[in-house]
């Protein structure tokens, strides 16, 4: 066999191969759509259930002859849920509204700030009030919410904004992210920022915080997310209807007696209208932002 036959089979089995990898690609990639497009249909399906079942009549819900969408759909239903007398659906959406933003602003401000002075500003107790910080994640919630209902209640902050959203501006976890975070911000800003006369509030205030919007921005979806979900607390705390958030709305509609099947899933397709926004305008920052904690230090 000549050099020449030999460099012809070598080029024909290096295209061979080509081709079988190609085609290999190619089942690969299709394989990857096809896993994708089955999980966002299953996704989709709690979607699906919930405007299907929030424009249907308590029999098409729960009658033994499914259809897989109403034939006339009940859009009455909408006027019904703010229309109930018993509970107050639209100062609920309200009322987490307010807890919501009030709560997302707060803890911002306050972990912040804490997260900061553990990273930045020089103390020999810093360490010890970090592990603190870190010993209130080991505490159960059971443990310290009687405690915290007697004190709001001697407040006198029952039935109010203030007893919603004061107790929980504090999150020892939230804390511990910013002062991670923190951790690994760039000195050389803050020691420029020094140079030119500010202290450590103005270096947070003026450098830090517009250098690490995305961070606050994943934090703030997190905690939108996490006040507005929130039932027990709430639960206990607005005991009047017109102190009710939403989510102690959904769970009125729930009795000892009755069950109203489609109040409830329009209620609660009403109630998720806002963190989808919400999700879907700061979803970029979400995952950007948790990422740059950098878990170390």
């Amino acid at each position: 066999m000549t050099a020449a036959t030999k460099d012809r089979g070598a080029r024909a089995a290096a295209r061979g191969g080509r081709r079988q990898a190609g085609r290999g690609g190619v089942l690969g990639s299709a394989g990857l759509y096809a896993a994708t497009g089955v999980a966002a249909l299953l996704f989709l399906v709690p979607f699906y259930l919930l405007v299907r079942n929030a424009l249907s009549t308590d029999a098409q819900i729960t009658g033994e002859n499914w259809e897989f969408f109403p034939t006339r759909l009940q859009w009455g239903n909408i006027g019904e849920l703010f229309d109930d007398p018993t509970v107050p659906f639209a100062r609920s959406l309200w009322n987490s509204a307010v807890v919501g933003v009030l709560h997302t602003v707060g803890t911002l401000l306050v972990c912040s700030l804490a997260g900061y002075g553990l990273a930045r500003i020089p103390y020999r107790h810093a360490d010890k009030i970090f592990y603190a910080v870190l010993v209130t994640l080991m505490v159960p919630a059971a443990v310290t919410f009687v405690p915290s209902f007697v004190l709001v209640s001697s407040l006198g902050w029952v039935d109010s904004l203030r007893g919603l959203i004061i107790p929980g501006l504090f999150s020892g976890f939230t804390c511990f992210l910013f002062r991670q975070y923190f951790l690994g911000f760039p000195k050389e800003l803050e020691e420029a920022a020094r140079m030119d006369g500010l202290g450590h509030w103005g270096a947070y205030w003026r450098i830090v915080v517009p250098n690490s919007l995305n961070f606050f921005a994943a934090i703030a979806t997190i905690t939108f997310i996490s006040g507005w979900n929130a039932f027990l607390w709430p639960l206990v705390i607005g005991q009047d209807p017109d102190a009710w958030t939403v989510q102690v709305a959904l769970s009125s509609y729930m009795t000892n007696q009755t069950v109203n099947f489609h109040l409830i899933f329009m209620a609660t397709a009403i109630s998720i209208v806002p963190l989808v926004f919400v999700f879907l305008f700061l979803q970029r920052w979400l995952v950007q932002g948790i990422a740059q904690t950098g878990i170390k230090g």
